[in-house]
């Protein structure tokens, strides 16, 4: 009784678009406890559409189709299903009205083309779509074979997918044993370092345990499969304990905590507040602050000094020192927080100067070279040296640097 996702769409193929709606629908059929092994993406195109379903009905109990439900030519998803089972479309008049409504809400007509949207295959129930003008559908077109459609603009089918689909399988008894997850995050730490650290729990049934990384950083999924969340709960919380004593200072947060959720998190504790000054990051550091909602209670602003003249008219960097140990330097990167920190007044003022890259980069200074200054609230100041590779491209040594003064602030704030 498993599902499988097919998500239909030449532009996906091209990669002009992210398909994240199967990333969707797989966090969803694991919290729902649906047995979830195979994914596909498929052209536009009947006959390649007839092929994905001749191997999906063969291994799973339930199709779940994204894209191609629009009223152009190209949109052959419904049309290629009714085909493969030999069953006519039909036009359902709800539909018709549907959209003729919608459009009438925005002054205009709908247009013959979108008549299409109204066909599905006879003995096939509607999916509605509140927000679009394409439904979906429920169809079971043979025993023991399940068949849902969906748009594929993300919005409509989270939607649909939580209006309808949901309620629908659990009537069909699934979502009786969900599967319950906990991300545990790491940041300065390999993967490979922590797995050796946390390798026994591997084994480990339910829950499990699994590794993953990007960016700089790690983590770790504690799942469990459960009649409810307390039940899991109880099941994952005996093993996030036991990683978080193994890990120590490399764990820094958990589900959807970033390093500057927890960095501000940390400030607003401390009553304290943080000013910026970036260099390589042209205002990475800064943007990673501001996402956070309600950051403003901490964060007061930032300086991109990238040129020297800013360094030094606007954070005080002396000149002589630029002149002598150049702007990515320890003395330099210091001298930016201290400035920073007395400019806008804050308790903390942090720095980053460096050479992303891919040129600028010497043989005493390669790309990937990085100073991170820190100015802390009693007057002491310090600058950590960064080799964060040469050979990773210029964004990623950005954003890596940004990562690192975020941890790096994580931790002081902490002693």
């Amino acid at each position: 009784m498993s599902a499988e996702v097919i998500c239909v769409g030449t532009e996906l193929l091209l990669g002009d678009i992210l398909n994240s709606n199967s990333q969707y629908l797989a966090k969803e059929l694991a919290a729902l406890g649906v047995p979830h092994f195979y994914q596909t993406v498929v052209g536009d195109n009947v006959d390649r559409v007839h092929q994905a379903i001749e191997i999906a009905a063969t291994r799973s109990s339930i199709i779940i189709f994204t894209g191609g439900l629009g009223p152009t030519p190209d949109d052959l998803t419904t049309e290629s299903i009714a085909s493969y089972f030999n069953t006519p479309l039909v036009e359902f008049p709800e539909v018709i009205a549907d959209i003729e409504h919608k459009f009438a809400q925005h002054g205009r007509k709908m247009t013959p083309s979108n008549r299409k949207q109204a066909l599905q295959p006879a003995g096939a129930a509607l999916l509605p779509n509140p927000t679009g003008t394409a439904p979906g559908m429920i169809w079971q077109p043979r025993e023991g074979l399940t068949i849902f459609t969906f748009p594929g603009v993300p919005r409509e089918m989270h939607r649909m997918w939580r209006d309808t689909a949901v309620s629908f399988l659990k009537t069909q008894g699934y979502g009786q044993n969900p599967i319950y997850s906990r991300s545990l995050r790491f940041f300065g730490i390999p993967e490979a370092a922590l797995a050796e650290k946390v390798n026994h729990l591997f084994n480990s049934t339910n829950p499990t345990v699994a590794p993953y990384a990007g960016k700089g950083e790690v983590r770790l999924r504690i799942s469990a499969r459960a009649a409810n969340e307390a039940e899991a709960n109880a099941l994952i919380e005996p093993i996030v304990q036991e990683i978080k004593q193994i890990a120590g200072v490399d764990y820094y947060g958990t589900d959807e905590d970033t390093l500057a959720s927890v960095v501000g998190q940390l400030l607003k504790a401390q009553g304290q507040t943080l000013s910026v000054a970036e260099s390589c990051t042209g205002g990475g550091l800064g943007q990673m602050l501001t996402d956070i909602p309600g950051s403003s209670e901490y964060f007061l602003g930032g300086i991109i000094s990238y040129a020297d003249r800013i360094k030094i008219d606007l954070l005080g960097v002396n000149s002589e020192d630029l002149a002598t140990e150049g702007a990515v330097s320890q003395t330099v990167a210091r001298q930016m927080a201290v400035g920073v920190k007395a400019k806008l007044g804050t308790d903390w003022g942090v720095s980053i100067t460096g050479i992303a890259g891919p040129g600028g980069g010497t043989e005493c200074k390669p790309v990937g070279l990085v100073y991170i200054g820190i100015a802390d609230p009693d007057g002491g100041v310090e600058g950590i040296k960064y080799q964060l590779g040469s050979q990773r491209e210029r964004e990623l040594i950005r954003h890596m640097s940004a990562s690192q003064c975020l941890n790096l602030l994580r931790q002081r704030i902490r002693i």
